[in-house]
């Protein structure tokens, strides 16, 4: 095992290089409110696809997508996570284009669902939105935690609060534009390490051959298409994944960042290509741990670094844990934007705060007081799986009315409330993790179904889908679509302390 002191000591390093790289590239080029919030239409198609491949992807790909290759259903899981990883970010381009089209000086989901629902609505969005956002971060710095307390033995408080101290720095000075610059960076390194780490495994576990071999005489299940179990979790895992992104604020950021929309519709369309064989190979490496009965209930979030551990030396093992720290980097400085951006724009609109330099100093406030809830959070150890799935589970019951309301003008407030409730009711009804919060009602747990996941992300969505329709077909309202351009304005206004970010905008 490499010891403690080398292994915090390169971990801090790591997280140094890149945090004095995201202050030299943001200094000068953060000079109003609208550079540290949206760095709108500054960057071209490269480093838009950079950015979102390495902000949606981050260190779950290296836990999440292994813990369910390795406890939820084997391949068939795996390839299910895959492929629902990459159908948001094909829905965002029709929906990314209809909401620049609509709202072109806008900044976040949240803005929409004010002027265009109400205020009932928007803080419900708002409050699903934030929780998961906030659960995407403690989740990351969850995953950093456990990784290198598995390979070097540092305690998961120390690694946590090293990297949410080193990513708060940089965000909170540099906003969406160090984000963006520092992505482009990770991607160009998370990449090739990726594939290498891969085929360093596969070459030390004597091949693919010996790989299937291990795997069918330990359990069969592993490596067969049509196992139950992995074709629900493959299913639901969709359902999961679609709602969480598309009440990601981190997500809409770059949707605005983008410099046209034909930018947007190759970077989008490239990174869901992208993330298919990433999400892939990380979730081999758990099929490979529980085919190597490396797995047991306590060690299935660090499936991939338990193969790591096993089949790498030490040194190899360590510079795989600091591709988690880039990873961990990447999307943990996107969700703390993410979450100042949302509530920063909101407190703007409600009228709460005024003026461009005040707009700046309370989104660096916010992005403090969130990082460090995050790090306490991430020094627990929790599942992070089950971290995600938590957040999931709400957001695929509130996205349907939402999307719907981008085309829809007969959908009213009342409508999108009862679709997203409903939802909420039916998918926290079945979920394990959720459905103790409904037993305060006194007579409700004998009504309540068996638990299951699979049910209760179906309920989520499918009920929200059925109810939102329902409000649809018998509601007579007319939206007026044209008064989103006319309420939604830019923050822009130049400060003379600060130059402006025009001439340093991020492109190919």
């Amino acid at each position: 095992m490499v010891s403690q002191t080398v292994g915090l000591a390169a971990t801090v390093a790591t997280l140094a290089v890149f945090t004095a790289a995201g202050l030299w590239y943001a200094r000068g080029r953060v000079g109003t409110a609208e550079d540290l919030l949206t760095a709108r239409n500054s960057t071209g198609t490269a480093a838009t696809t950079a950015t979102l491949i390495a902000s949606t992807m981050g260190a779950w790909i290296l836990f999440s997508p292994a813990e369910a290759g390795a406890a939820f259903g084997g391949i068939t899981a795996v390839l299910g996570y895959a492929i629902g990883s990459a159908i948001p970010l094909l829905c965002f381009i029709p929906v990314g284009a209809r909401i620049r089209g609509l709202m072109p000086t806008g900044h976040s989901l949240t803005e929409f669902v004010l002027v265009r629902f109400g205020p009932l609505m928007y803080l419900l969005v708002v409050v699903v939105s934030v929780f998961y956002l906030f659960i995407f971060l403690a989740a990351e710095m969850t995953a950093i935690a456990g990784s290198l307390e598995l390979v070097a033995g540092v305690p998961a408080w120390q690694t946590a609060t090293a990297v949410g101290l080193f990513v708060l720095v940089y965000t909170a000075y540099g906003g969406l534009v160090a984000s963006i610059f520092t992505d482009t960076v990770q991607t160009l390194l998370v990449l090739p390490l990726l594939a290498v780490g891969f085929g360093a495994a596969v070459l030390s576990l004597g091949g693919t051959d010996a790989i299937y071999t291990t795997a069918m005489s330990t359990d069969p299940t592993l490596l067969d298409p049509g196992f139950r179990p992995g074709l629900e979790f493959g299913l639901y895992v969709v359902f999961a994944v679609l709602g969480a992104n598309m009440l990601n604020q981190g997500i809409w950021q770059r949707v605005y960042a983008a410099d046209g929309e034909s930018t947007l519709q190759r970077s989008f369309g490239v990174a869901a290509l992208t993330v298919v064989p990433m999400v892939l190979l990380a979730g081999l490496f758990g099929v490979a741990a529980a085919g190597l009965g490396l797995v047991t209930p306590e060690t299935q979030s660090v499936a991939f670094f338990l193969v790591v551990s096993e089949v790498l030396p030490e040194t190899v093992a360590f510079v795989v844990v600091l591709l988690v720290v880039l990873l961990v980097m990447s999307s943990a400085d996107t969700m703390l934007n993410a979450i100042s951006s949302l509530v920063t724009v909101d407190l703007a609109r409600l009228g709460a705060i005024e003026g461009d330099r005040s707009l700046r100093l309370v989104g660096r406030g916010l992005t403090v007081l969130v990082a460090l809830g995050a790090i306490g959070i991430g020094a627990q150890g929790y599942s992070v799986l089950e971290l995600f799935l938590t957040a999931d589970l709400l957001a695929a019951a509130v996205f349907v009315p939402l999307i719907w309301g981008l085309y829809s003008a007969g959908l009213t407030e009342r409508g999108a409330l009862a679709g997203s409730l409903a939802g909420l009711v039916g998918g926290i009804a079945y979920f394990p993790m959720l459905r103790g919060v409904l037993l305060v009602v006194p007579g409700l747990g004998g009504l309540l179904p068996e638990p299951a996941m699979l049910p209760a992300f179906l309920a989520a969505t499918g009920g929200a889908t059925l109810v939102t329709g329902l409000a649809v077909a018998v509601g007579n309202a007319g939206f007026e679509f044209a008064s989103l351009t006319t309420e939604i304005e830019s923050f822009d206004e130049p400060t003379a302390e600060e130059p402006q970010a025009a001439a340093g905008e991020v492109s190919d």
